[in-house]
C-alpha cells in the first residue's frame, strides 16, 4: 500500500436484512482500524437486490450503527443512486475490451454446466462469447437481452497478502468470467443492472478505500475483484478476511444461538460499549485484555493480532462482559436507561436521584438493563406476593414483631441508619433472628425472598409504600 494514502475503510451492508453480529463486528474492525490511523469510516448500503431491499433494513442498519457507537465520516451512500456510474464504467470497459457482451440463455448455461458435471470438470462459464484473436463469434441472436462479462486474464496468478491470513495465491484459470450486468437492459445495446462485485469495485475504486476488512466468504470474491480493479487501472486496497462467528457448538450461528439484529441486544438491556468490547474480542485479542474501554480498542487496533481461527460465540460470556459495564456505569447514567424500559411497561419512573439511588442498589446483581428495570419496578407499582411466599414466611410467629416493626417505622426518620436501627430494636424485642423478620418483611414489601441489604432496600420505597404493604396479607394490626 502506499504510505501516502490516507487510510479508509467502509461496511457495506446489503439492506435485504438486519445488521447481525457478523456484519456488526466486520463494521467494528473497520471503525476501529480507520480510527486508530486517523481515517476515515464509510457507511454504504448495497442495495441493488431490489426484490429484497427494504427500507425498514436500511432504517434498522443505520439505527444499529448509532446504538454501538460506530460513527461514519461519509455516507450513508446507495449503490442504487450510483447506476449511471456503473454503467458508464462498463461501458469504457467494453470499449477498452476488458468485457464483452454475452448472449447465452438460461437454458443454454444450464446445459453446459451439467455437461461439465457429467465429465467430472468445475461447472463454469466456458468462453463461447469471449472475443479472442481470430475467433468467429455467432451473430447475436434474435429476442435474448445479453449480460456483460469481464474478460478475466485467461493465466498467471492473482496473489495478495491477506491483513488476516498472510499470503494467497489463485490461478486465473479457476476463474471465470464474472457477469457484471445483468441481462435487463431496457433499450437496445444499453447496459442491465450491474452485479454486486462490480459495484463493489467500483465504489472501492471511486471512495478512495485503502483497507477491505470483511467476513472470510467473501475470499473467493477476492481475485475477481482484484483483476477487475487492474483492468481499471485503479490502485488496490489492502485485503483482510476474518473467519466466521461460530455458535457455542461448532456450527454456523444462527437464530437458535442468539444470532439476531443488534437492535434486539439493545432491547434485551446490554449497553453498546459492553458489546463493542465482547464484539472486537471475537477474532481480535491485545495480549490477556478481556475488558477495556472503547478508547483503548482504537488505540490497541492497528490490523495485527486478527485471529485466523474462527470465534465462538458465548452469550454467558457477553452477560459477564455487559454485568461489568453496568457496574462501573454511573447511577445518573443508568436511570434514565432503566426509565425508559419501565416507561415501555406502563411504569412511571421519572429519572431522579431517587431512580439513580435504587440503580446503585441493584446493579451489582445484574447483567442486563432488563434484569435492573425487574428488580426496579417493585418501587413503583403494586407488588402481589404469591400465596406460597406469604405461607412459607409470613408465620404467625413473626406477625407480632411485623406489627412492631411497622409502627417503628410509621416514625422514625426515612433514611437506613435509622430503618436498620429500628429493626435491630424489633428482633431484639421479639427474640427473632434476622432471617426470620427479614423474609418476611421482604415477601410483603418486595414480593420476593432474597433481596440486598433489608434497611437498604425499604429506604428506597416511600415510607407510605412499606406501611401499606406491611399492613397487607395475613397481617393484623
Amino acid at each position: 500500500m502506499n504510505p501516502a494514502r490516507k487510510v479508509r475503510t467502509r461496511i457495506a451492508p446489503s439492506p435485504t436484512g438486519f445488521l447481525h453480529l457478523g456484519t456488526a463486528r466486520t463494521a467494528l474492525f473497520n471503525w476501529a482500524f480507520a480510527r486508530h490511523f486517523g481515517g476515515e469510516f464509510i457507511l454504504r448500503i448495497e442495495d441493488t437486490d431490489l426484490a429484497r431491499s427494504t427500507q425498514e433494513a436500511v432504517d434498522q442498519i443505520i439505527a444499529a450503527m448509532q446504538w454501538l457507537g460506530l460513527d461514519c465520516d461519509e455516507g450513508p451512500y446507495f449503490q442504487m443512486q450510483r447506476i449511471d456510474r456503473y454503467r458508464e464504467v462498463i461501458a469504457q470497459m467494453l470499449d477498452a475490451g476488458t468485457a464483452y457482451r454475452c448472449w447465452c440463455t438460461p437454458a443454454e448455461l444450464d446445459a453446459m454446466r451439467e455437461a461439465q458435471r457429467a465429465r467430472g470438470e468445475k461447472p463454469r462459464y466456458d468462453g463461447r462469447w469471449r472475443p479472442e484473436p481470430g475467433k468467429r463469434l455467432p451473430a447475436p441472436p434474435a429476442g435474448v437481452e445479453p449480460v456483460v462479462r469481464f474478460r478475466n486474464p485467461a493465466d498467471g496468478v492473482v496473489r495478495w497478502d491477506d491483513l488476516v491470513k498472510g499470503p494467497i495465491a489463485i490461478r486465473n484459470q479457476e476463474l471465470d468470467d464474472l457477469v457484471i450486468a445483468r441481462a435487463d437492459a431496457h433499450e437496445p445495446g444499453g447496459v442491465g443492472t450491474p452485479t454486486y462485485n462490480f459495484c463493489v469495485v467500483v465504489d472501492d475504486w471511486d471512495m478512495r478505500i485503502t483497507h477491505v476488512i470483511r467476513g472470510d466468504d467473501h475470499v473467493n470474491n477476492t481475485p475477481r475483484q482484484i483483476n477487475i480493479l487492474r483492468a481499471l487501472g485503479a490502485e488496490l486496497p489492502v485485503y483482510g478476511h476474518v473467519p466466521m462467528i461460530l455458535g457455542p457448538d461448532g456450527d454456523k450461528l444462527s437464530k437458535r444461538h442468539g444470532a439476531v439484529s443488534i437492535t434486539q441486544y439493545d432491547d434485551d438491556g446490554y449497553l453498546p460499549d459492553a458489546m463493542v468490547n465482547y464484539l472486537a474480542r471475537l477474532g481480535w485479542s491485545h495480549g490477556d485484555d478481556e475488558l477495556f474501554t472503547r478508547a483503548q480498542l482504537v488505540a490497541w487496533f492497528d490490523g495485527s493480532h486478527l485471529a485466523r481461527h474462527a470465534a465462538q460465540w458465548d452469550a454467558a460470556k457477553l452477560d459477564w462482559v455487559n454485568a461489568h459495564y453496568l457496574k462501573h456505569t454511573d447511577d445518573a447514567m443508568l436511570a434514565p436507561m432503566v426509565a425508559e424500559r419501565l416507561a415501555s411497561r406502563g411504569i412511571a419512573a421519572p429519572a431522579d436521584g431517587r431512580l439513580a439511588r435504587l440503580c446503585a442498589l441493584y446493579k451489582d446483581r445484574c447483567a442486563t438493563l432488563v434484569e435492573l428495570a425487574d428488580w426496579i419496578g417493585m418501587h413503583f407499582v403494586s407488588v402481589q406476593p404469591s400465596p406460597g411466599l406469604v405461607a412459607a414466611h409470613v408465620s404467625d410467629a413473626v406477625l407480632p414483631a411485623l406489627v412492631a416493626l411497622r409502627e417503628r417505622l410509621a416514625e422514625v426518620e426515612w433514611e437506613r441508619s435509622a430503618i436498620a436501627a429500628a429493626i435491630k430494636r424489633t428482633l431484639g424485642e421479639h427474640g427473632l433472628k434476622m432471617p426470620q423478620l427479614a423474609q418476611a418483611v421482604r415477601v410483603l414489601v418486595c414480593g420476593r425472598v432474597q433481596t440486598p441489604s433489608l434497611d437498604a432496600v425499604l429506604e428506597g420505597f416511600t415510607r407510605e409504600q412499606v406501611l401499606q404493604r406491611l399492613a397487607g396479607v395475613r397481617l393484623r394490626i
